[in-house]
Order: C-alpha cells, then structure tokens, then sequence
C-alpha cells in the first residue's frame, strides 16, 4: 500500500515506540503507525482512515498519547542524529577529494 512503512523503516522505529501492555489486548503498532502516517501525509480527516489501518479512534488516541509521552520528539531526534552523521561523512569526504579539473599546467 501507498503509505506502509517498509520493513527497514518499521526496524528503525519499533525500538522507539513504548510497549506497556494494559488490559486490552493491544492494537498492532505498525498497522496504527501506517495509519498515522496515512492521516499525515494525506491530509483526510481522522475518521477517513480506511479501516484496513484499524478504528480511527485508536490511531488518533495513541498518536496523541505518543505526543504527550515525547515519542515523536525521541524518534525525531534519534533519527535526524543519524542523517546528520551521514551528511557530515559526506560533506568531509567531499571536501577532501581532489578537485578534478582545477590544477592548470
């Protein structure tokens, strides 16, 4: 589907998502997570989810409940940290290269 998580995404983001069991058998995270993202990136309304994501109620409490934990922000953080590193890498590694082209005889 258009909005899945692939499978090296949900790696990435699974260690960051709380996973205190309560009375309910829970609802699965990653189906709720493409939920949440389908809602993001598509702009509908909460109660427009399709139901193959699970009831918009439970994605739209637990997007609000992750805000208010900090979920979102540590996932952010965690996941920007490691662009950032990668960006770095490249950038030093451009600017030590030789510049083909600038050495006239």
């Amino acid at each position: 589907m258009r909005y899945e998580l692939s499978d090296y995404e949900w790696a990435t983001i699974k260690p960051f998502l709380p996973s205190k069991p309560r009375g309910v058998p829970r609802v699965n995270d990653r189906r709720v997570l493409d939920g949440i993202f389908w809602v993001l990136r598509s702009g509908a309304p909460w109660r427009d989810l399709p139901a193959s994501f699970g009831p918009h109620t439970t994605c739209y409490n637990r997007f609000v409940r992750w805000r208010r934990a900090g979920v979102w922000d540590q996932l952010m953080q965690a996941l920007t940290a490691g662009h950032d590193v990668a960006v770095q890498n490249r950038y030093i590694h451009r600017a030590r290269a030789p510049t083909w082209g600038m050495h006239r005889r």
